[in-house]
């Protein structure tokens, strides 16, 4: 790799930042405000999400003709609003060689499309080839020294493990993975859960429905990830399991927050006004519950949580609808596979 561009100087941009301008000679780190990388250029200090000194070989820069030329990989980490004008613009402006590595290391679906981030990605930027990057990452835990691993996908095997060799650091392992739809969904699906799981903490409801919860919440989100192609092993990896067991345990995760703060009835609002950073669970519950309903998915708990996000709704109410539904059997299978 000669050149990697990062683009977006969020906390988990910042992160991938840090990592990867301490290992590599030439990275380059893109905001589209060009205040906040002046602020970081005069004394390389970050104080959100915690304290942190970037690299001093880190190329910052609000220019993003400047940031991308001459890259081979482009690690996109904007929200997932904002990933289609960003692509629009490397296409239509910067004119990006087809060469270029795009991957994309936002979680979520795109709302109202209702567009997973590689149909985004092919709708936008079809010649370049495309991987996600995917896992449990919270960032103020990487940016403390606290190792994670996590999946790097591409439909092209050699692609895959390129990158996974390129990206991996002695805090950061990355498993190879060519199941696109499998690991982009496991990373963008357990933000519901994780927002259902700061609920339940908030309300006290106990170790042993959180448990439930979880171990149900996989099931979920493998059944619908199937159900749009993705290889059910996928989901017990980094990007679906991993990632769902981190976030749905962890208050340093801002969906864990969200879910949280609305069980102490605070309004959905004004949580998002508050937290300053983007949850990404918010609009991918919006769509996944769409999606389900559309493609006629059973999905109890996402359900749920779009109707906590939705309006006031009562943890009696929650636990009476998810407990008193038909009774089934654990090990009933489909197409000869187990399903949760």
């Amino acid at each position: 790799m000669k050149k990697l561009a990062i683009l977006g100087a969020g906390s988990w941009g910042l992160t991938l930042a840090w990592l990867n301008g301490a290992q590599h000679e030439n990275v380059w780190l893109w905001d589209r405000n060009p205040e906040k990388v002046a602020a970081m250029g005069r004394d390389r200090k970050v104080l959100f999400p915690l304290p942190v000194i970037l690299p001093q070989k880190l190329n910052l820069t609000a220019s993003l003709e400047e940031a991308v030329r001459d890259a081979d990989v482009i690690l996109m980490v904007v929200t997932v609003s904002g990933t289609r004008e960003v692509l629009r613009r490397l296409r239509d402006e910067v004119k990006l060689p087809r060469h270029v590595v795009l991957v994309n290391a936002s979680k979520g679906i795109e709302f109202p499309s209702l567009k997973r981030m590689s149909e985004v990605f092919a709708e936008e930027m079809p010649d370049n080839p495309y991987a996600v990057l995917s896992g449990p990452t919270l960032a103020m835990e990487i940016l403390n020294g606290l190792p994670t691993a996590c999946s790097i996908a591409c439909q092209d095997l050699e692609i895959a493990e390129a990158l996974q060799r390129d990206l991996s650091h002695d805090l950061f392992r990355l498993y190879s993975n060519t199941d696109v739809t499998g690991v982009e969904l496991g990373g963008a699906l357990k933000n519901i859960f994780a927002i259902a799981s700061g609920y339940m903490k908030q309300k006290q409801l106990g170790d042993n429905a959180l448990g439930a919860l979880i171990t149900r919440g996989l099931s979920e989100m493998t059944r619908f990830s199937v159900a749009l192609g993705a290889d059910p092993e996928s989901l017990y990896g980094m990007s679906g399991l991993g990632d769902l067991l981190a976030t749905a345990n962890s208050p340093l995760s801002r969906n864990f927050q969200v879910g949280a703060r609305l069980a102490k009835g605070e309004t959905l609002d004004d949580i998002l006004t508050d937290l300053k950073v983007v949850a990404e669970g918010v609009k991918t519950t919006h769509a996944v519950y769409e999606l389900s309903h559309k493609m006629g998915l059973d999905t109890p708990i996402v359900d749920m949580v779009e109707m906590c996000l939705s309006g006031p709704f009562s943890e009696k109410m929650i636990v009476k609808s998810l407990m008193t539904r038909k009774l089934k059997s654990e090990q009933k299978e489909t197409s000869g596979k187990p399903l949760l």
